[in-house]
């Protein structure tokens, strides 16, 4: 038995089929067919299907209709929620507010760095390069770029909700950062 069955094994061993079929979404960056994801998750396609389905209802996975099959990915409304709800769980209000500014910085800097206002005014800068290596490195800017842009939004949502729900949110954390008190 090599390595990465006696991985699969074990995996089995401490989790049900449900738990390994919803692992296997969380973590796909495509929509997958019901084969793939149960293959992956190491259970029957008729395991996976019913786990699916299930986990469509309860709107943590979706269902994308494709040509041959019906592919799978993660909720993004789910994924965005449990982003928010983790830096919440593990941030306090001023780490939150450092994060916010360190990623500012560095979207201030690709924008003073490459002259552009955007990702995508970026990308139309990767068109006019020189060599492979300079629109490989290009383009890898503009998709961190992008990236950052999206987990700005992840924190700025997790701002909000400790200013909207100030006793959920301070829950973890020993300190309150914020006075929620009524100006008398």
């Amino acid at each position: 038995m090599d390595s990465t069955s006696r991985g699969v094994e074990t995996w089995k061993e401490h989790t049900t089929a449900f738990e390994r079929v919803q692992s296997v979404t969380q973590t796909l960056d495509q929509p997958r067919t019901v084969s793939y994801i149960a293959t992956e998750a190491a259970v029957a396609e008729s395991t996976a299907r019913r786990h699916l389905k299930r986990l469509v209802e309860i709107n943590i996975v979706q269902s994308v209709a494709g040509e041959s099959a019906t592919r799978y990915e993660p909720d993004p409304l789910y994924s965005r929620f449990q982003a928010v709800r983790e830096l919440i769980e593990n941030e306090s209000y001023e780490e939150l507010v450092e994060l916010k500014t360190d990623i500012q910085q560095r979207i201030e800097e690709f924008a003073k760095d490459s002259s552009a206002n955007s990702p995508s005014d970026l990308r139309a800068q990767a068109a006019t390069t020189e060599t492979a290596a300079t629109t490989r490195h290009v383009r890898d800017r503009a998709n961190e770029w992008e990236t950052l842009r999206h987990r700005i939004s992840i924190v700025n949502t997790a701002l909000d909700a400790y200013q909207r729900y100030p006793d959920r949110a301070g829950a973890n954390h020993s300190e309150d950062p914020i006075d929620t008190r009524e100006n008398d």
